[in-house]
């Protein structure tokens, strides 16, 4: 069994500053003492001195995600010469990019850990992070062609094979099987029926409702929930074929009139018919968990909580409606936080960690993600997973969000555009007046000199 280690949350706070990185101005991007703290819970693990098969390994995962990692870990280490781990899980969100942040400035880095994809821009060019060596990961099977092209795209930063996926998360539709049978909306292959237009959308949402208890047709929750609320608007905007870039010291690049659209079109799948007009993610979590409702828009995390709900479901990709499309995600992927001078055989052995989990990560697709490793969504025993199998093809859609440091999975960026654009939801007040407020607020933070 590996030995764990936890720590407990941190403040929250951002990257360093720029110039050098060090202690000093780490502390000073996270909060002063608070800062300290975490300095002092990091002190064990780090450069102390360790046999080259002792991986020091962190990472953010809780609950069933926690358990299978564990699993897989055990089974790691069951192999032949396989080297010791030793996790150290701590809460998700920023205070854990913190605290990595600041082992790595300050020497203490573990040897590997686990980041959302989208984090990492924010961390490359502080040079927190250090490279993967393909050809290593080639010795243990994994190549750049096992990969989906946007997954392989995102681990690719500045150049650089500065991450490597474990899986992605996309947003996606669950649906009530039992409810869309009543309703004449399954076809004979079992499946939701496909539509192609709004128009068409909107009557199979309104047929499902009818038949639900709640007589609504589609259950999502955005009340204080601002990455929610992105997760939404990215799906429909970049439907319509919408692009946001971020370049540092300009302003945000964007589409009005599709932004606006796709707002508009989301008011209208909240608009008290539909779907109810004022939920927060439990009450449509539940509304859907008991058989309330005939569809939910939510991450594909969700699976394990439906299932022991015992709520009859499928699920697939958001129906492309306003154009191609999109399922915006993000990925859980393995990093190397930098350290100046690394034990060249205890990083051969924390490829072969990775590799053997990439190699096995049909476990994980158990808690509903999707494996990066494409040889495992390929094998025919994951096509017998549903409904795992039946959203596989949103490796073929999937949005990430805009490079930037401050952007990806928890980041202010979900927040700011959860309290700019709550009242639009609640219709307290006007798109353009939402979107306008959220620009403004983006644009002074892309005036700012990246902490890195």
């Amino acid at each position: 069994m590996d030995r764990m280690t936890h720590l407990s949350a941190g403040p929250s706070a951002g990257p360093p500053r720029s110039g050098g990185i060090d202690r000093r101005s780490l502390l000073r991007g996270a909060g002063g003492l608070g800062a300290l703290g975490a300095l002092g819970a990091l002190a064990g693990c780090g450069a102390a001195a360790r046999p080259a098969d002792d991986i020091a390994f962190w990472h953010l995962l809780s609950g069933p995600d926690g358990v299978t990692m564990s699993e897989l870990l055990d089974g790691y280490m069951a192999t032949d010469g396989a080297a010791t781990v030793t996790p150290t899980v701590l809460a998700w969100g920023s205070p854990y990019y913190t605290k990595l942040a600041m082992a790595s400035a300050g020497g203490r880095a573990p040897d590997v850990a686990v980041m959302h994809a989208a984090r990492i821009p924010g961390y490359a060019p502080g040079g927190l992070l250090d490279e993967w060596d393909l050809d290593l990961l080639g010795e243990f099977g994994v190549r750049q062609e096992d990969f989906p092209e946007l997954i392989w795209d995102k681990m690719m930063v500045e150049g650089k094979l500065l991450d490597i996926a474990l899986d992605s998360h996309p947003f996606v539709m669950y649906y009530n099987t039992e409810i869309a049978e009543a309703a004449g909306q399954l076809g004979t292959d079992g499946l939701l029926l496909p539509v192609s237009s709004p128009e068409e959308y909107r009557e199979q949402l309104l047929a499902l409702g009818a038949q639900a208890p709640s007589g609504f047709g589609l259950s999502w929750g955005y009340l204080g929930d601002g990455s929610n609320q992105w997760r939404m608007f990215c799906t429909y905007y970049t439907q319509l074929g919408g692009t946001i870039e971020l370049p540092e010291g300009g302003t945000m690049q964007y589409q009005e009139e599709l932004a606006i659209q796709a707002i508009e079109y989301i008011l209208t799948l909240i608009d008290g018919e539909v779907g109810n007009s004022s939920h927060d993610g439990g009450t449509a979590i539940s509304e859907f968990a008991t058989g309330g409702s005939g569809a939910f828009y939510g991450g594909v995390w969700e699976i394990g909580s439906y299932r022991n709900e015992g709520v009859p479901f499928d699920m697939q990709v958001i129906p492309g409606v306003l154009g191609r499309p999109a399922a915006y995600a993000d990925s859980h992927s393995f990093v190397l936080p930098h350290q100046s001078s690394p034990n060249e055989e205890r990083r051969r052995n924390v490829h072969a960690m990775v590799a053997y989990i990439l190699k096995n990560s049909i476990q994980w697709a158990n808690a509903g993600h999707i494996p990066a490793y494409s040889p495992v969504v390929q094998d025919p025993a994951y096509a017998d997973l549903v409904p795992q199998s039946h959203y596989a093809d949103a490796s073929d859609y999937l949005v990430y969000d805009p490079p930037a440091w401050f952007t990806g999975s928890g980041s202010d960026f979900h927040t700011y555009f959860g309290n700019d654009m709550q009242n639009v939801w609640a219709r307290r007040a006007e798109p353009l007046e939402g979107w306008n407020a959220f620009v403004a607020r983006i644009n002074d933070l892309l005036a700012k000199p990246s902490p890195m």
